[in-house]
């Protein structure tokens, strides 16, 4: 789900650069193209997606559980959490800036949301709004204090990465923690949708996806813009639909070990990544705004001469992120079924800023889409559980995963020096 919804945001990572509004006229000029894109180094999420797969199988063969109905659905509400957090992350690495407070962000307003509940006795929906406002004002105070003062983001949110954790520990207590019973909140992580539910809301995707794709192809064709062939649309939209129709077959079948208990049906967390993935996409492709982000994370002097407002830009970036990062604060203690002091700490942001860069998101600002969260997210799960399943120590995981996060960022710069020596 990634090519069609991101269709004009690999246009507004090209702003600054001169478009060849020439098409390529066949399916085979289209692959050759596409070609020369990866040899001159825009490879985009190929490499994480490879890797994603030769994961899968390396693991599949070594454990016969690996694969089963259960583990899958166990590792896509394991990465949930992982996944919405790199999210967030990624619209800040567009701009070639770093969010280390995002973990505890998102733990401090699943503080908040928690008491509410429990202290407050206050509705979920109130609850929620609490956590997403109390991101939100997180996140603009960073942006003023980054774009206003011109203090980097890396002291900023470092300065924030310690002063939330004592914000945590005077909400919560030293040693405490708050459960979070609340049948809504536990649901997201803890609970799955009907099998009719999944199917119609799979189909509902691929026909949403369908219009978009061919819409889009539609209005390029009519104002002359750069397109691909019809054939190479319909092919894309065809492999997204059968990928969501497998994975939909899959999760619907009963993982139950008990036969008496069935387990069936999509968790509700696969769902809410999709919606945040839809409107992520639709911002930073499809907005001017999104477009704007892209030029600064490009170019923030050239931005500024062309008349954006490269401040208004940061601080929204960061409001948005934050925003988001509180809901990945919330899923988590879904997961977990409680908010404590430690909650967003620990490997919580490494892990997620390794899944923006392993998804093909660059550290150097200006290229990148939400959809990377999700390949880079899968990866560092897959690697978690399944290094899990062969009982390795704990120590193997560390190594493995930081060796991952190298290597992506390793082809990053090799294909930033490839771009800037073919001009793409």
């Amino acid at each position: 789900m990634t090519d069609i919804i991101d269709t004009d945001a690999k246009e507004a990572e090209q702003v600054g650069f001169a478009a060849d509004l020439t098409q390529s006229a066949t399916l085979g000029e289209s692959i050759r193209a596409y070609i020369q894109r990866v040899r001159g180094g825009d490879m985009g999420p190929l490499p994480s997606i490879l890797g994603l797969i030769v994961l899968l199988i390396v693991f599949g063969f070594a454990n016969d559980r690996f694969l089963s109905n259960l583990n899958l659905a166990n590792l896509t509400t394991q990465a949930g959490s992982i996944i919405i957090l790199a999210m967030a992350l990624v619209p800040v690495l567009l701009l070639g800036d770093i969010d280390l407070a995002a973990g505890y962000t998102g733990g401090t307003s699943a503080a908040v949301m928690g008491l509410l509940i429990v202290k407050q006795d206050q509705p979920w929906g109130v609850a929620v709004l609490g956590a997403l406002a109390t991101g939100a004002v997180i996140g603009t105070i960073i942006g003023v204090l980054v774009a206003k003062l011109g203090i980097p983001s890396f002291v900023v949110t470092l300065a924030f990465f310690l002063g939330l954790q004592g914000v945590l520990l005077k909400l919560i207590g030293e040693g405490g923690s708050v459960r979070v019973n609340q049948e809504v909140i536990s649901g997201i992580a803890n609970s799955n949708m009907s099998v009719a539910a999944g199917w119609i809301s799979a189909v509902v995707i691929i026909a949403a996806l369908a219009a978009l794709g061919l819409l889009g192809h539609r209005r390029k064709v009519s104002r002359g813009l750069q397109h691909q062939p019809l054939a190479v649309v319909v092919a894309q939209i065809v492999a997204i639909g059968a990928f969501i129709l497998v994975v939909t077959y899959i999760l619907n079948q009963n993982r139950s070990v008990n036969a008496n208990f069935p387990i069936q049906g999509i968790p509700y967390v696969i769902p809410l990544v999709v919606v945040l993935l839809i409107i992520w996409s639709f911002a930073l492709g499809r907005t001017t705004w999104g477009r704007h982000v892209y030029a600064v994370g490009g170019n923030a002097e050239a931005a500024r001469r062309a008349g954006i407002n490269v401040d208004r830009i940061r601080v929204s970036v960061f409001m948005l992120s934050s925003t988001t990062a509180a809901l990945s604060g919330i899923v988590a203690a879904s997961y977990v079924g409680k908010v404590s002091t430690s909650s967003g700490g620990g490997n919580t942001l490494l892990y997620a800023v390794g899944a923006a860069v392993i998804g093909g998101t660059s550290l150097f600002g200006g290229k990148g889409k939400a959809s990377n969260a999700i390949v880079g997210g899968l990866v560092i799960a897959t690697i978690a559980n399944g290094l899990g399943l062969l009982a390795q120590a704990s120590w193997i995981n560390f190594v493995v995963t930081g060796g991952v996060l190298l290597l992506a960022a390793s082809v990053d710069a090799v294909s930033r020096r490839r771009r800037s020596a073919t001009g793409l």
